[in-house]
């Protein structure tokens, strides 16, 4: 199990392109006063909401900064709650990210199956209100790969292997990101 999720980390390491184009857009974002916004369900949730605060509080103690804007689309149980309750499982991140995105935002859709109907109608909203659309999937991307500016796929079928990349990867990207602005 540590020796598969080694080599996938490993494998996705040796392209940093995709990261690279990702870090850009989170600089551009921030350097334009926009914010994170980051969803996901499941464990996805939970990494969302992960990287969401280490945004907002601190990512790393040696590095002096202030609170940058981010927020996760998966926090607020009564508003998702309301939302499948009222329109559908499908609007649950589509509807608030309606509400609190705006054009220059970066929207992090996190999802091992590339399927989630509620991230997929996130992405879709993303592309409408003009925020670049970021994908952290798995398998072979799913639905959502067309629906992402930018994506890294991590090409497995397990579960926790993808969640296990993609919180590596969420803190390569702010770790680089934060690297820059800080300079």
């Amino acid at each position: 199990m540590l020796q598969r999720s080694a080599a996938l980390k490993l494998a996705l390491a040796e392209d940093a392109g995709p990261v690279l184009a990702i870090v850009d857009a989170c600089e551009a974002a921030m350097r334009a006063g926009k914010k994170l916004i980051f969803c996901g369900n499941g464990g996805s949730a939970a990494d969302a909401q992960h990287l969401a605060t280490e945004w907002v509080i601190r990512l790393r103690g040696a590095v002096p900064r202030p609170s940058w804007p981010a927020v996760t689309l998966a926090m607020d149980t009564s508003a998702m709650t309301a939302v499948v309750n009222d329109f559908s499982i499908e609007e649950m991140f589509s509807r608030p990210l309606r509400g609190l995105g705006q054009a220059g935002d970066v929207l992090f859709g996190i999802t091992t199956s590339g399927k989630s109907a509620n991230v997929l109608g996130a992405l879709r909203a993303a592309r409408e209100m003009g925020i670049t659309a970021v994908g952290l999937l798995g398998n072979d991307g799913g639905p959502a790969l067309p629906l992402c500016d930018l994506a890294i796929v991590v090409p497995d079928k397990d579960t926790a292997r993808i969640q296990e990349c993609h919180i590596t990867l969420g803190h390569a990207i702010l770790t680089l990101t934060e690297d820059r602005l800080v300079r």
